[in-house]
């Protein structure tokens, strides 16, 4: 897909699988089988996924566009763009821009005039909401914590009813540490710890913190984790 002489390209952001390769959509692999440049957030995971859809490599170029080199590359796709070249955008799993690579590249896009198509799709935030068992008609999506001690600590604390349920990520080597904090700020939180979705392992793990850290004691967890916490009817002891 290249625009037409004087146009500019068409910037796709586009969600894939956070697990289960069937919940490609057709119009996602689409795009990126027609697609000339794919910017992804690793080049050798998307190779692997298309290779497992059966979409051949092609003469398409694959940009390696991550979290560390993200203002160095994106002037080098907007010129692609302004060139006239479509791109599409990809992280490892799940939708572009939550909690992935992408905000400088789209929000440059949109101020220089170029088309911002989302191909929407999996999302392990949503994904967990919907499996959950939490209220869902107000969420507060937080993405990864803090990695300093402190703020995490404050944050946790802050929490409250009328965030309605909060939904971090959490690699799941910090996990441990995360559930022992949020313990002591909130001890009668209901959490939803969900693992491993739409795969064959799939987890959603129910209870206090205290009670999930229980379910997981002695267990080595891998990856990352989507962790639901809803505090309402709950008064914090903080």
């Amino acid at each position: 897909m290249t625009a037409s002489p004087n146009q500019p390209g068409i910037l796709y952001v586009v969600a894939t699988p956070i697990g289960n390769v069937e919940d490609m959509s057709p119009r996602a692999l689409r795009v990126l089988s027609q697609s000339p440049v794919l910017a992804c957030e690793d080049t050798r995971h998307t190779g692997v996924l298309l290779k497992r859809l059966n979409v051949p490599r092609g003469d398409r170029r694959y940009v390696a566009y991550h979290d560390r080199n993200e203002s160095r590359q994106a002037p080098v796709l907007l010129k692609v763009l302004r060139d006239g070249v479509d791109v599409a955008l990809v992280s490892n799993a799940g939708t572009p821009l939550v909690s992935d690579p992408g905000y400088r590249l789209v929000t440059a896009a949109r101020e220089q005039g170029i088309d911002v198509v989302p191909i929407p799709g999996p999302c392990a935030a949503a994904t967990a909401l919907s499996a959950a068992g939490l209220p869902s008609d107000r969420f507060t999506f937080f993405g990864f914590p803090p990695v300093k001690a402190g703020r995490r600590r404050r944050l946790l604390s802050g929490l409250g009813p009328d965030q309605g349920t909060c939904i971090f990520y959490v690699p799941a080597r910090s996990l441990e540490k995360l559930l022992v904090e949020l313990a002591d700020a909130h001890p009668d939180a209901m959490c939803v710890i969900a693992r491993e979705m739409t795969k064959l392992y799939e987890e959603f793990v129910r209870g206090t913190p205290d009670e999930c850290l229980e379910r997981f004691e002695n267990r080595t967890l891998k990856g990352e984790v989507t962790l639901l916490i809803n505090l309402s009817g709950v008064s914090s002891s903080a």
